[in-house]
């Protein structure tokens, strides 16, 4: 009688639940992936969907797909409802699943700090709908302050307030800058997109505050030579439909503005609560599980949570929410499953080894805080981004195609999918219906 192999269950398809997924496919276990999903999302590149610069198939891979030869891991679209550590199961609505380990990397996702009524009017991008949610009301403005007569109305229309000034955030404020000011010049009859302001809200001293300070400075001087404006120490303290509130210090403005986009928090996935009621795991104040230095949970041992999930510090400093970060820690889980399997244990603690942190500004502009305190700006910068970024892809369908589009929206600097897909399509007011000829209106595909 053959013994039954040792059940894994991994919890998200994302950098850290593939990693883990990919280093046990030669062992004598039996995986099953769950995502809510059937794709893995290349998540760094999510914010040019958001800006048309590449489409959704361009950054995502099929979970199956990538998985394939790994014959013992099976793939399952289906989405966790609870964890019952006692029992050892994973419930997936009426479906229970045993582990013998179980690796949880479900991510985070967006955190307005108790005005969760923000986000209908001030979306985060975490996820392609959010992208392409984002993209049609980026595009939406511009289509919308074309049929505008009241110069007060298509102000506020052409202004696009970007909360958070980290990675997401800037990335995002130089793609928006690049669309008004080279992507859509000579588009429009009525408008001139580069009459388009930008601002960029961050509630600390300086922009990319995980950076060192010489290339914050970098990045702030790159962001205002593309025509954004950055308001440091600058808080949002409301967002109404078409209106947000800053304030600074005592001053508080409030500003018309049509478009609002959040990259200023995350919010742990809602599994941490299932571990802290479930296994008394303690949780941090955004819902990270707090981790023991080999990613499982205390009194738990077969429990490993890795990713933007987990609260690890290494050397006084807490990991940050990177995918070099998920990556390692799913394949040190793996390591250690596959140790306990040999009957031997770990000997080492999980290291992050930070192979560096990069944010780009538009076309051909990028900083890059890398090892040995090398630092890298401007053009050698985004060289270096681009190379990074593409390596990095899960399929090599997708690097080809990639750079093929880089290399055509660098020399053009088109963004060829810039499309208009879901409600935005048509968000017309009822005078303006009444006032566009019929052959003006068209319907979403």
């Amino acid at each position: 009688m053959s013994m039954q192999p040792h059940r894994v269950v991994i919890i998200g398809g994302g950098f850290g639940g593939l990693s883990a997924a990919k280093k046990l496919k030669k062992t004598p276990t039996h995986v099953t992936l769950i995502d809510r999903r059937n794709f893995h999302l290349f998540q760094p590149l999510l914010y040019q969907v958001a800006t048309g610069a590449l489409s959704p198939a361009d950054i995502s891979s099929p979970l199956r797909g990538i998985l394939k030869k790994a014959k013992n891991v099976q793939v399952l679209m289906a989405e966790v409802t609870d964890i019952d550590p006692q029992t050892r199961e994973v419930v997936m609505d009426e479906k229970r699943f045993r582990y013998d380990s179980l690796i949880i990397a479900a991510g985070v996702r967006h955190h307005y700090f108790g005005n969760d009524e923000w986000e209908a009017h001030a979306p985060g991008l975490k996820t392609i709908e959010d992208a392409t949610n984002i993209r049609s009301r980026i595009l939406s403005a511009f289509e919308r302050a074309e049929l505008e007569t009241d110069p007060q109305k298509r102000k506020s229309l052409l202004t696009f307030v970007v909360v958070g000034a980290g990675p997401t955030g800037v990335e995002m404020a130089g793609a928006i800058s690049e669309i008004a000011h080279l992507t859509l010049k000579d588009n429009f009859r009525n408008i001139n997109p580069a009459d388009t302001r930008i601002l960029l809200v961050e509630g600390v001293e300086n922009v990319l505050p995980s950076y060192p300070v010489s290339l914050s400075h970098k990045a702030l001087n790159t962001l205002q030579n593309h025509h954004i404006e950055v308001r440091t120490q600058t808080f949002v303290t409301d967002i109404q439909p078409g209106r947000v509130t800053l304030k600074h210090g005592d001053q508080v403005e409030t500003l018309e503005a049509e478009t609002v986009l959040w990259a200023a928090g995350v919010l742990a996935s809602p599994l941490g609560k299932f571990l802290a009621e479930k296994a008394g795991a303690t949780l941090d104040r955004f819902g990270r599980v707090m981790v023991q230095p080999d990613l499982t949970i205390p009194g738990h041992p077969e429990i490993f949570v890795v990713g933007d999930l987990a609260h690890l510090e290494m050397d006084g400093k807490l990991l940050p929410g990177v995918a070099q970060v998920a990556i390692q820690g799913g394949a040190y889980a793996a390591k250690v499953i596959q140790k306990r399997l040999q009957g031997t244990s770990m000997d080492k603690p999980f290291r992050y080894t930070n192979f560096g942190n990069l944010a780009t500004i538009g076309w051909s502009s990028a900083v890059a805080d890398l090892p040995f305190r090398i630092r890298l700006w401007g053009f050698m910068g985004w060289l270096f981004w681009v190379f990074v970024h593409l390596m990095k892809m899960v399929e090599f369908e997708n690097r080809v195609v990639i750079f093929v589009q880089w290399v055509f929206n660098y020399f053009t600097r088109n963004r060829s999918a810039r499309l208009i897909t879901n409600e935005w399509a048509v968000d017309l007011t009822a005078t303006e219906a009444e006032s566009t000829p019929a052959e003006w209106v068209t319907e979403p595909d």
